[in-house]
């Protein structure tokens, strides 16, 4: 099944029109046409079946045939993770979690940070790619970047852990983790949290984890502890 995206599609139409862009890519490259049945999702767990009914590149005309809405994950999973030294890897990230099953994501700004300049469209449009690709049907909330002290400010529900790789007493995180619980992960840079940030985490409630035995890149270590909740979720 090939997965269609629009936020502004809902469950009250009957009828709805691809944006000029988006109509041409159907028509044009895909060579969609009248009677041509397109799956489209609003990012909001709803998945519409729809029928084209004027094939239009300028304005693709579909009938909403019917309509269904997946049931949310019983937990929130928000990793609030540095950017990377280069984007390629942070888009990596972007994508991997998506597939996997991440519900929020927010770019924080640490004391190692090389990276303070965040492509917030460019990442956008991964993560909405990545939903496609996936046949996910609700998009990962993507957070405007944020100062490490900032978001410890934030009120976060639920289980909260800090993962570094200083040798300190910390947990593995698969042992701490609870079924159908809100969790907030927290990923540092290529340099690792500043000492002093492990410790207004901890201050912060935050637990200090591990991720493993071997020392993970920033966007491993994202996709290591978004598997980790995602698989301890599994039914």
């Amino acid at each position: 099944m090939q997965l269609f995206y629009n936020p502004t599609i809902n469950d009250t139409q009957t009828s709805f029109v691809f944006d000029k862009e988006e109509s041409k890519h159907i028509i044009k490259v895909l060579r969609k046409k009248e009677g041509d049945i397109l799956h489209v999702t609003n990012g909001l767990g709803f998945l519409f079946t729809t029928e084209i009914t004027i094939a239009s590149d300028n304005k693709c005309t579909v009938k909403i045939v019917s309509f269904k809405k997946q049931d949310a994950p019983k937990f929130h999973l928000h990793l609030a993770v540095a950017p990377t030294k280069m984007n390629e890897r942070y888009e990596w990230f972007l994508e991997k979690t998506t597939e996997i099953g991440v519900q929020e994501i927010t770019p924080i700004i640490c004391e190692h940070s090389e990276r303070k300049v965040i492509k917030t469209d460019r990442f956008q449009k991964i993560l909405e790619s990545a939903m496609k690709q996936s046949l996910h049907y609700y998009l990962p909330k993507f957070n405007e970047p944020i100062t490490f002290k900032d978001f410890l400010k934030k009120e976060h529900c639920g289980q909260k852990f800090v993962a570094h790789c200083e040798e300190t007493d910390k947990k593995s995180l698969k042992n701490e983790l609870i079924s159908n619980e809100d969790v907030t992960i927290l990923i540092g840079p290529e340099g690792d949290f500043s000492v002093k940030e492990i410790q207004q985490a901890i201050a912060a409630n935050f637990i200090p984890v591990s991720l493993g035995a071997t020392r993970l890149r920033t966007e491993t270590a994202a996709v290591v502890a978004c598997h980790s909740v995602v698989f301890r979720n599994e039914d």
